[in-house]
């Protein structure tokens, strides 16, 4: 399938008309934007986090997000446990490693999660850069990335060659790759960074795409491009970052196909 317009509004309708449900372990900061962000675009997210029932919910699942967050000792067994039996049962599963390289404990849960295969990996470009080895842990400021995504665009070519998964390096500039293809994206807007959420509300997006397509770069274009154009439009609406939150549920609800044909824009390598 073509990576343009045409394709990216099929799969947003194929989201509408399925409502997939989508299991999110996720952090506390971040479960009612995602949620919110999940229902305005036509899924259907729960948020399980508990050890005894992850693996079952995962199961009745389209789609699993797991994002480190707010990361604790239950918390990391419960994400091994449900991106195992994700692969297990052809769930595909999306990796948000939060904070990694952030410091030592937090660099070893995001590694470990990598080697369980996930089908797609999203994260800034210092995240990506200390997943690919490229940076040193313990050098940053906590989650806030200290590199742009361009910085990291030879580091998510090599992420996704070593471990299989399609990795999205996210920034005023989004690159997606699957280690040969890359892809481009330039929607979205700077007050988007104002709000907290937003990029873990991304990934879970991008989760929702997974469960219709079974191709991983196709979702995630779709996933990060649908969410730039609704940001977009949304920032247009808003006053400032408060406004803008409630803005960008708007816009995925309201998006329409002449929104992602006049608004799309890509490159492809």
């Amino acid at each position: 399938m073509a990576i343009d317009a045409d394709a990216l509004w099929i799969l947003l309708n194929a989201v509408r008309e399925r409502q997939p449900l989508v299991h999110n372990i996720t952090n506390f900061v971040v479960m009612n934007t995602t949620a919110n962000a999940l229902l305005a675009l036509g899924a259907s997210p729960a948020m399980v986090h508990a050890l005894d029932e992850v693996e079952d919910f995962v199961a009745i699942s389209q789609a699993l997000v797991v994002n480190i967050g707010t990361l604790y000792s239950e918390q990391i067994a419960a994400c091994k446990l449900a991106a195992q039996r994700a692969r297990a049962g052809g769930v595909p599963w999306i990796l948000d490693p939060v904070g990694a390289g952030a410091t030592p404990y937090r660099q070893a849960a995001a590694s470990a999660l990598t080697r369980l295969r996930p089908n797609v990996i999203r994260g800034n470009g210092s995240e990506i850069l200390t997943l690919a080895q490229q940076a040193r842990v313990g050098q940053g400021r906590g989650v806030d990335s200290l590199h742009d995504s361009e910085a990291a665009v030879e580091a998510a070519r090599t992420l996704a060659a070593e471990t299989g998964a399609v990795v999205a390096v996210t920034g005023a500039v989004d690159y997606v790759t699957d280690g040969a293809k890359m892809v481009e994206i330039y929607n979205g807007h700077p007050l988007m960074a104002r709000v907290t959420g937003l990029g873990c509300s991304a990934t879970a997006i991008i989760g929702a795409f997974l469960a219709v397509e079974r191709d991983p770069l196709m979702a995630t274009v779709a996933g990060l491009a649908v969410f730039g154009v609704a940001g977009e439009m949304a920032a247009e609406w808003a006053a400032g970052p408060g406004s803008l939150q409630v803005a960008l549920l708007d816009a995925l609800y309201a998006l329409t196909q002449s929104d992602l044909a006049q608004r799309l824009k890509l490159d492809k390598e």
